[in-house]
């Protein structure tokens, strides 16, 4: 008898909205109870955790009701021939897929399109105070992190990033580096498009061409503006 011990997660991220897919091992558990899979832009997009590796936790951010879902599963839904859908326990939408990759693939298309209409109908628009501005600066973050140029000087890469209506906050959890890119105006999104490398450090960030922004100086110039 052959046991499967490797698995693929396919779901959008909650932050920048982009999909992927992400393989899950089995073997990634040993010697730790809990694994995060994060989102090139940094966001985490599930927690999965267990005691015995018999019977798993997910806590899921969901794009759909902003809150996070705990899920329960069993080893052998997880790592089988068939898919695993993620529920949005509030909307009873799907959320992702977890399966063999040659199931899930074809099912993620059908995903992001009834994701985006739900998205166009919801007034998720409202939230932010240039819905436009906001979605391109997250864009910029993206192709930033997936190029592996979005990091903090302690090493870590993993960042996470809190999307607030008028502002990205990034954070390191491994030092606690905190900096801010807004995402009101034009000026917002063309200074964004000028960033190639964003570093976090202990003051704010800083990038390619060694300017230095943090959250201090970032509200200072921002009242200025007002």
């Amino acid at each position: 008898m052959i046991i499967a011990t490797n698995t693929v997660i396919a779901m959008r991220c909650p932050m920048c909205g982009s999909y992927g897919t992400h393989n899950l091992s089995l073997f990634s558990f040993s010697g730790k109870q809990t694994v995060q899979i994060a989102c090139s832009c940094g966001a985490n997009k599930i927690s999965i955790g267990t005691k015995n590796r018999k019977s798993f936790w997910f806590q899921v951010p969901c794009v759909l009701c902003e809150t996070k879902h705990l899920l329960y599963f069993a080893h052998k839904q997880i790592w089988s021939n068939q898919v695993l859908t993620l529920i949005c326990t509030d909307t009873e939408l799907d959320l992702g897929y977890i399966g063999p990759e040659d199931k899930v693939l074809p099912l993620v298309a059908g995903l992001e399109e009834d994701l985006d209409t739900i998205m166009e109908e919801m007034d998720y628009d409202d939230y932010f105070h240039n819905p436009t501005v906001m979605m391109e600066v997250l864009n910029c973050l993206h192709d930033i992190a997936e190029e592996g140029y979005l990091y903090c000087q302690c090493g870590n890469y993993q960042i996470e990033v809190d999307v607030l209506p008028e502002r990205l906050e990034l954070q390191c959890k491994e030092c606690g580096s905190v900096g801010v890119l807004y995402a009101e105006d034009e000026e917002d999104l063309h200074l964004m498009r000028n960033l190639e490398v964003i570093e976090l450090v202990k003051k704010g960030f800083k990038c390619l061409n060694g300017v230095q922004y943090g959250p201090g100086k970032g509200r200072q110039s921002r009242r200025k503006r007002k």
